[in-house]
């Protein structure tokens, strides 16, 4: 369940990320692609937060939290991945 939690983490943070790129940056892609842009190297940081917090405090080594991160990281970014490319097409 806390893997959830952080992963809908990632997704709020991926929303933050696009509503201050439409705010701040105009109408058009390349404020949502910026917003992208900024929101990647941002996630994977809070994932390695969480993966820190897995290994210090829960106890687990980080063998057993490393696939954990990469999943935890992997579903918004992909997400994100998804809206760059349709951004960036069309």
């Amino acid at each position: 369940m806390h893997t959830v939690l952080i992963i809908l983490g990632g997704f709020v943070l991926l929303a933050l990320c696009l509503l201050a790129g439409r705010s701040f940056g105009g109408p058009g892609a390349a404020p949502l692609i910026l917003a992208i842009k900024v929101f990647l190297p941002l996630w994977l940081v809070g994932a390695g937060i969480n993966m820190y917090i897995g290994v210090a405090q829960a106890g687990y080594s980080v063998a057993e939290e490393f696939p954990i991160f990469l999943g935890i990281y992997a579903v918004p970014a992909a997400v994100a991945g998804l809206l760059w490319w349709r951004l960036a097409k069309g």
